[in-house]
This record gives structure tokens, C-alpha cells and sequence, in this order.
């Protein structure tokens, strides 16, 4: 039975990490999982003590891995598994209690910066890429040679990037490559200009060119796995590319495409609904889903600040991984934020689908900041921190004596009209949720106390007055295998 607010131990022992008969072969562990760089990394740094952290899938090669790296580099190494949120992430915390002094990072990663400073190195796999027929797709779904287009991928076949634009370029004259945003080297210097980094990507445009120009060509994903939402990876760039430009898909192995244009059109209606529904939400759960990425205490506080504004009451729950049991046990919250980084935000849903809505930060900020652009103008923001101040994308709140709060609202799904917030923004820290009565009378506004209210079965009664008041006894003593009063049974 799994337990109220944490995942059941059963899970934990029942889940495969990783099939035997999937392990790479020996003499490709070299190549595959890039050991000569990783062996350079970490005599540069001198550790001793080194954190390899691997997913599910990979864990049956962590032994054969770990042990190669040791006789390589002398270095105690420690392989880190079944992360708290997702493998994605970089697991400072799990580094830190064994003491590491350097971590590496196997398999498919957001590239979120994280919450702590620590050496940190990706190896994000090399996935073979039939160049030539990914050429001859590119070459059928963009006929025209002057259009701006940007050559995308999924993390493990980003190393052949390069060697398809060599391909192309002959012809394509408007032709940009990406590249991962991984973290530089110590004591590197940053190149000049800066490349823009988004979505975990880096883009070298020219000065004056900006990214809502390129249309987008994806070489990823797999025939197998034809819903583009099962890709974390694949429905961010979907819901942040600009939508008037072309978006399609190519398989690295057969160079089978698709243009992606209806998927993403599906992705922004969802989103779009998400948006209403935390519109009408009067109760707002705040999922911890990350402790390891860089600001999320800010963003946290910004989430409740933003919803206090918007008249919801908030709540914050750091419950591991989501799991549709254990969101049950808050019935009263009306939908959930899950605070997480961009791949754990969009990830898919468990088969049992949640009783109440899952949604982005960015959804958040869309339905209680007034000042936020309409949809069509706004952009589809993956990651919590580009809402938060000092980025470019960053709205703030309008004052408290702006129009915009008093603005009339229908509900878009039930049709009714929003009252305004009950309280505006204030910059007094110690300000409580109050509002004030005509009678002079403060009353504090509850949602949970109002659904609790409206509940047929409301727990206990307590029976107040209608008690007989009895003395203190002694109660049963013991251990629960052994109390004092059973016996040597």
C-alpha cells in the first residue's frame, strides 16, 4: 500500500535499473561512455573522491564503469542511482553525502545549473546519425535555400550536428547549428559575442539576427515512439519556438520526417486550458520538485507572492516525485505547480492520471500576473528562472492601484465572471491574508476551511461540552510486539 507522502519501498524494488541483456559490450565502454575524457577530468582536478551518477536504463554498466575509471585514475569512485526527482538533474545533494568532490553525469541531462557549486562533467552518449539520408530529409522539407533554418537534436546525437551542416551548407546558405549549453571549463574564457543559451541549447547568431527568425529541423526521437509528448526534450522547444515559423522532425536511423506543427499547436492548447484552470483555482499547491537547481528558493518565493497577489491561498509540498496517490491526499488544492527543471516540468504523466491539473510555472505567472501578455505574444517559458527578476523575460507585478487587477474576467470553462482579487500585492512582510469586513471585523479567508465545510463527512466530531471530564490513567506499556499486559504468549 503505498504510503501517504513518500513512494512505497515496493516500487523502489520492483523497478528494473537496467537490463542485462542491454549492458554495452566490454570492449565499447571506452568509446560509448567517453572514459579517456573523463579520465583527463578528473586528474586536472585532483580528486579522490568522484560521484558518477547514472539513470535507470544505465545502471548495468555503472559497475564496469566505475571500476575502469578507478584502475585509470586511482580515485575512489561512487555511482549514484534512483535520484529523488529526476535522473535529469545534476544530484548535488547525493554528492555531497558521500563526499565527492566532482561529479559525472551519464545519459540524457536538462543542463540546469546547479544549486551548489561542483565540478561537473556530461557525457551525454553518442547516438549513430545516417548523415546522408538526414540530408536528403532536410533537403525534401526545406526546398527553399535562402529560408533561415536551425539544425537541432537530441542530446546523444548532438556530435553529428556539425557533420550534417557540412552536408548542407553547399546549398543552404541561412544555416544554423546548435550545440548543448554545457558548463565551460575552469579558467576558460567565455567567447566573444556570447552565444544566446535557451533551451538548454547554445545558438551562435550573428549580431543583429535574432532567433524567431529560423525555422527549426530536429534529428531525434525514434519510429517506435511516435507522440512527440512522451519527449520532454522535443515538447519544450515545440512549445517555445515561435509558432509562425516551420518545425519538423527527423529520425536519426531510417530519416523518416514529420512536420511537428500540429503536435505543437495541441501543446499550446493544453497549455493554454492549464492557464484557465489556475484562473478559476482558488487553492494552489506548490510542488517541490527540485532541491539541486540554482534558484529555486527564489522562484518558490516568487510562486507564493504571485499567487497572494492573484487572491489563492498557496500551499507548499515537497513530495519527491508526483504520484497521483499521493496527490490525493489534497483534495482541497485545486490544481498543482510543479516546480521542477524544464524536462521534469514537461515530463510525461503516469498512467493513472492526476485527479487535478499538473502545471508549469510559466502557466502560474501566465493566469495571476495581470501584466502578462496575452497568449500569441507571450513566450512559452520551460524554465522557472526566466521568470524570475533580472531576466530579460521577466514581468513585474503592476502596483496595487493599477486598473489592471480590476479588469473584468469570464471563465473560459465554466463562463462565469472571476471576482477580483481579494487583496492586492503589499510590500509589508508581515501582512496576513485578511479581509476587511464593512462591520469593522477582521476575518481570515480560507478555501480549505470553506471545502472542508462543504464536505459531507468532516472527520471526528469532537462533542464539544458533551464529554464527561474523567482523571488521567495509566495506559498500556510496552513495545507493540510485547506490551506488559499480554502476557509470554
Amino acid at each position: 500500500m503505498e504510503s501517504t507522502f513518500s513512494s512505497p519501498a515496493e516500487a523502489a524494488l520492483q523497478r528494473e535499473a537496467g537490463s542485462a541483456g542491454l549492458r554495452t559490450p566490454l570492449g565499447d565502454l571506452d568509446r560509448v561512455y567517453e572514459l579517456e575524457r573523463i579520465v583527463g577530468f578528473v586528474r586536472d582536478l585532483g580528486c579522490q573522491r568522484v560521484a558518477l551518477q547514472f539513470p535507470d536504463q544505465l545502471l548495468g554498466d555503472a559497475g564496469a564503469v566505475a571500476a575502469r575509471l578507478e584502475e585509470a585514475t586511482g580515485s575512489k569512485m561512487f555511482v549514484l542511482g534512483d535520484a529523488a526527482y529526476g535522473s535529469c538533474c545534476v544530484d548535488v545533494l547525493g554528492a555531497e553525502q558521500a563526499g565527492a568532490q566532482a561529479l559525472v553525469h551519464f545519459g540524457p541531462a536538462c543542463l540546469s545549473p546547479p544549486a551548489r557549486p561542483l565540478p561537473v562533467a556530461f557525457v551525454l552518449g553518442q547516438r549513430s546519425v545516417a548523415l546522408e539520408l538526414c540530408a536528403k530529409a532536410f533537403e525534401a522539407q526545406n526546398p527553399d535555400p535562402t529560408a533561415p533554418v536551425v539544425l537541432l537534436s537530441e542530446p546523444a546525437c548532438a556530435h553529428a550536428l556539425e557533420a550534417l551542416a557540412t552536408l548542407l551548407r553547399p546549398r543552404y546558405l541561412d544555416l544554423l547549428v546548435s550545440s548543448p549549453a554545457l558548463p565551460l571549463p575552469a579558467g576558460s574564457l567565455n567567447p566573444k559575442p556570447e552565444p544566446l543559451e535557451r533551451f538548454g541549447r547554445r545558438f551562435p547568431l550573428a549580431p543583429g539576427r535574432c532567433l524567431e527568425e529560423y525555422g527549426a529541423f530536429y534529428v531525434g526521437g525514434s519510429e517506435a515512439i511516435s507522440d512527440a509528448d512522451t519527449d520532454p526534450d522535443l515538447s519544450r522547444l515545440l512549445l517555445g519556438w515561435a509558432p509562425g515559423r516551420p518545425f519538423s522532425s527527423c529520425c536519426p536511423d531510417t530519416g523518416r520526417t514529420q512536420d511537428e506543427g500540429v503536435r505543437a499547436g495541441r501543446l499550446r492548447a493544453r497549455r493554454r486550458y492549464l492557464v484557465e484552470r489556475a484562473r478559476d483555482a482558488r487553492v494552489v499547491g506548490l510542488l517541490a520538485g527540485t532541491l539541486g537547481v540554482a534558484r529555486h528558493r527564489e522562484a518558490l518565493a516568487h510562486l507564493r507572492n504571485l499567487t497572494q497577489a492573484a487572491g489563492k491561498r498557496s500551499y507548499v509540498l515537497a513530495l519527491g516525485r508526483p504520484t497521483p496517490a499521493k496527490l490525493a491526499n489534497f483534495p482541497e488544492v485545486d490544481v498543482f505547480v510543479l516546480l521542477a527543471c524544464p524536462l521534469g516540468t514537461l515530463a510525461p504523466q503516469p498512467s493513472g492520471s492526476f485527479f487535478r491539473p499538473v502545471l508549469a510555472p510559466c502557466e502560474l505567472e501566465a493566469a495571476c500576473n495581470p501584466a502578462w501578455p496575452p497568449p500569441g505574444l507571450a513566450p512559452h517559458l520551460t524554465h522557472y528562472a526566466d521568470l524570475l527578476p533580472g531576466s530579460p523575460f521577466h514581468v513585474p507585478l503592476p502596483p496595487p492601484d493599477s486598473e489592471l487587477w480590476d479588469a473584468p474576467d469570464v471563465s473560459l470553462i465554466t463562463g462565469d465572471l472571476r471576482p477580483p482579487p481579494a487583496w492586492k500585492p503589499s510590500d509589508d512582510p508581515g501582512c496576513s491574508a485578511l479581509t476587511l469586513r464593512p462591520p469593522l471585523e477582521l476575518a481570515e479567508s480560507s478555501p480549505a476551511a470553506s471545502f472542508l465545510s462543504s464536505r459531507s463527512w468532516k472527520g471526528l466530531q469532537p462533542c464539544l461540552g458533551q464529554t464527561p471530564v474523567t482523571g488521567a490513567v495509566s495506559g498500556r506499556r510496552g513495545i507493540a510486539i510485547a506490551y506488559e499486559d499480554e502476557g509470554n504468549s
